[in-house]
């Protein structure tokens, strides 16, 4: 896809492709709510007629092109033409079609949950927490937040471990509750190379930190998706369909729900060229994930 056949497609089509929709629509203009930055009262038109946008939030605008960079920009990722081009052909093209894994639902209503403050981790429950996962503070203070949320329904607050998701949302944990905050999402960590030729998939925030504590804090030179969840496994493909990487290393979970999701992976990567899978799984097993094995390198217990 060259960049005027990038700039043909309607920009109303592809925000549709991100279940992004119009908040009021007029013969030749529809408003949206800022896919480009965070806002509560809609301000970004698409012009129609000439497949034009324009954010009088921040000022900025122009074509399908332009919206892409700003939108891989803001979700910290790589944003030259040449990335959202590719990005465009992968949404406009055959998405794969992952075979779903059954995954067991959080019985907290997560959508009662308000963000009151994030800051670096300080609370002693926290780090005693962090400390029995084999966790240090230092590289958990790299990724985690101190998050403070207060629940909507049931008027009680509480503290918990933030770990930021690719749609402004936070995975939460605390020794008694395991949840999200906002949108359930992938999160994303760039490698230290500029163009890796390898990506790692991890099933959960504390089996990446384990790993990353293994490695004694060093960070990994590969891309890294942490999925958060098994049902999140369809948003890894504009990610990975046709980025080049090499080595798709998979970190996932030693049970039935992980043994399915590693074999859906592994039958992704077949459709990607010159991409080779190694699963991880013989390093922790016969522990149930990447953190349990990690806790018993240490002699810890929870």
């Amino acid at each position: 896809m060259d960049i005027d056949q990038a700039k043909a497609i309607p920009i109303a089509e592809i925000l549709s492709k991100l279940n992004i929709q119009p908040r009021k629509s007029n013969p030749d203009k529809l408003l949206y709510l800022s896919p480009i930055r965070q806002e509560k009262t809609p301000s970004f038109w698409v012009y129609t007629k000439t497949n034009r946008w324009h954010d009088f939030g921040d000022g900025s605008g122009g074509d399908l092109v332009d919206l892409v960079q700003a939108y891989l920009k803001f979700t910290r990722e790589e944003h030259r033409i040449s990335d959202a081009l590719r990005w465009i052909k992968n949404m406009g093209g055959t998405v794969y079609e992952f075979t779903p894994v059954p995954v067991s639902q959080s019985t907290e209503a997560e959508t009662s949950l308000v963000l009151k403050t994030s800051k670096p981790i300080q609370h002693l429950g926290l780090i005693h927490y962090l400390e029995k996962r084999g966790i240090p503070l230092d590289i958990a203070r790299r990724h985690l937040k101190e998050i403070h949320v207060r629940n909507q329904r049931t008027k009680k607050s509480f503290l918990a471990l933030g770990f930021p998701n690719e749609e402004g949302g936070h995975e939460l944990r605390n020794p008694f509750f395991k949840g999200c905050l906002g949108t359930k999402a992938i999160s994303f960590v760039r490698g230290t190379e500029p163009k890796p030729v390898a990506i790692h998939l991890f099933e959960g925030f504390m089996d990446y930190l384990s790993a990353v504590s293994q490695l004694k804090g060093k960070s990994f030179t590969g891309d890294v998706i942490i999925l958060n969840s098994l049902s999140c496994l369809k948003q890894i493909t504009p990610y990975i369909q046709n980025y080049g990487y090499r080595i798709a290393y998979t970190w996932l979970d030693n049970d039935k729900a992980g043994e399915k999701a590693t074999m859906s992976l592994a039958e992704f990567f077949k459709t990607q060229q010159d991409l080779v899978h190694k699963r991880m799984n013989r390093i922790y097993a016969p522990h149930k994930d990447v953190n349990a094995w990690h806790m018993h390198t240490l002699d810890l217990k929870l």
